[in-house]
């Protein structure tokens, strides 16, 4: 199964564009959060992103509500959004959970869950499954252009315990585009320039 990941787009209507232009030698195509700025122009991304017509997994950011990109993404047939929920495609389980995590100093209009609110949520994550978190795990692919490791540990206590084939995150720019291994599992920053990634169907 040929991936195509991607987050952080914040907006960049020729980001997204570029990604519909590589979407059609693909399988499923990824997003991992933060389509909009602060909560404002979340369609000016979906609305582009639109014209994939491959199968797409999309979990919100911290810079749009579960609500916000469900209500944007209609009209885009293709597309499922999900926040602690899965969804199989072509037998692989995909689970997703968005949101910044922990909570970001960004104030109120960042959706963002405590610690314990999203170890509540990762529960249903299923083994073996594709795991598309916007917020990376704790201690991998997580530190900020400060040098701060600002990653979540229920993603990465989740991790060790689910063993997800692949773990699809964003939020943090300074690693975006770069891969990792925690336990069994290569965790991606996909970043919004998209990194294409095989995964093997049992």
């Amino acid at each position: 199964m040929k991936l195509l990941l991607f987050s952080d787009l914040h907006c960049d209507e020729h980001a997204a564009q570029r990604l519909v232009d590589r979407a059609s030698s693909i399988d499923v195509v990824v997003g991992a959060g933060d389509f909009a700025n602060a909560r404002r122009g979340i369609e000016r991304c979906i609305d582009v992103l639109k014209k994939i017509t491959k199968p797409a997994v999309l979990v919100p950011g911290n810079n749009e509500s579960y609500d916000e990109l469900t209500d944007a993404c209609q009209g885009w047939p293709s597309a499922q959004v999900l926040h602690g929920q899965s969804v199989q495609i072509s037998g692989v389980p995909f689970f997703g959970i968005g949101g910044g995590i922990p909570v970001t100093p960004f104030g109120p209009w960042s959706f963002d869950f405590s610690e314990e609110q999203a170890a509540k949520l990762l529960k249903a994550c299923p083994t073996n499954a594709i795991l598309v978190s916007h917020s990376p795990p704790k201690g991998t692919l997580d530190v900020s252009s400060s040098g701060r490791s600002l990653g979540s540990t229920a993603v990465h206590a989740t991790i060790l315990s689910k063993t997800p084939r692949l773990v699809v995150c964003g939020h943090i720019h300074n690693n975006a585009g770069q891969h990792a291994t925690l336990g069994k599992s290569v965790v991606i920053n996909a970043g919004p320039d998209g990194v294409e990634w095989d995964v093997l169907i049992n």
